[in-house]
């Protein structure tokens, strides 16, 4: 399984990095997955370049995402990471994700958000937390 990010790279780098890892499908984990501000990475348009550039299928999973009152507890009113993912966690054992989303979908998949890196991001805790219930998954951040 790999993760990516979009934010603070260029179309030419993002879709290299995807064609070069060989994945499958790219699964979008992001809550708005249609903002202006996510510029060649809008849905519709995102799903077109992977189809074109990567011979990757598209798929948007609302199970992997946060919810709206958390994204925004984080984003706009200044929670503290170690609440963000200690909240985020607990939903997808609330979800019971690791039971709802099928291993094929993310198998040879790579895990989509905005974050520029994975460090503070939910799509590595979204790995990070199947790997620790399917088990012989490993995970790669391009």
């Amino acid at each position: 399984m790999y993760t990516i990010g979009f934010t603070k790279k260029h179309a030419r780098t993002f879709f290299g990095l995807l064609r070069a890892s060989g994945a499958e499908r790219l699964v979008d984990v992001r809550l708005n997955n249609v903002s202006q501000l996510a510029g060649f990475a809008k849905r519709d348009d995102l799903s077109f370049f992977l189809e074109h550039i990567c011979g990757m299928g598209y798929h948007h999973e609302l199970q992997l995402a946060p919810t709206k009152e958390m994204l925004d507890a984080y984003k706009k009113y200044g929670a503290r990471w170690d609440d963000y993912e200690r909240r985020f966690l607990n939903l997808m054992a609330e979800r019971r994700i690791e039971d709802r989303v099928p291993p094929a979908l993310l198998d040879n998949a790579v895990l989509l958000c905005s974050e520029a890196t994975a460090h503070h991001c939910h799509r590595r805790l979204v790995a990070e937390y199947l790997a620790s219930h399917w088990g012989e998954v490993t995970v790669e951040h391009l």
